[in-house]
């Protein structure tokens, strides 16, 4: 029972360490200074992230809407949303502009 208890734990943690991760490559990758195709790699990354962020709210608001339920958004996911695409298509626009 308690070994249950603490490898629920231990994921819960993991999980929270990884989105940290996560939110930090974010971070530095919009901070820090770079040449002009570092720059047009994030702009790139930036703009789909956050399409893909707008679009996931608006289905959102259709569904509470057509379902008649109230909006209840859970902004920590919606940032560690974010941080997962961000991360992966920063990953894709720089294999696709430096390979």
């Amino acid at each position: 029972m308690m070994s249950s208890v603490f490898t629920k734990l231990f994921f819960i943690g993991a999980v929270f360490f990884i989105f940290a991760v996560l939110d930090l490559i974010m971070l530095v990758s919009l901070l820090k200074p770079g040449d002009e195709r570092s720059q047009i790699i994030v702009w790139k990354t930036s703009s789909f992230t956050l399409l893909a962020v707008a679009v996931t709210m608006v289905i959102d608001v259709i569904e509470s809407f057509v379902s008649a339920k109230p909006m209840a958004a859970n902004p920590f996911v919606q940032l560690e949303t974010a941080a997962v695409i961000y991360f992966f298509v920063l990953m894709y626009y720089k294999i696709r502009h430096r390979g």
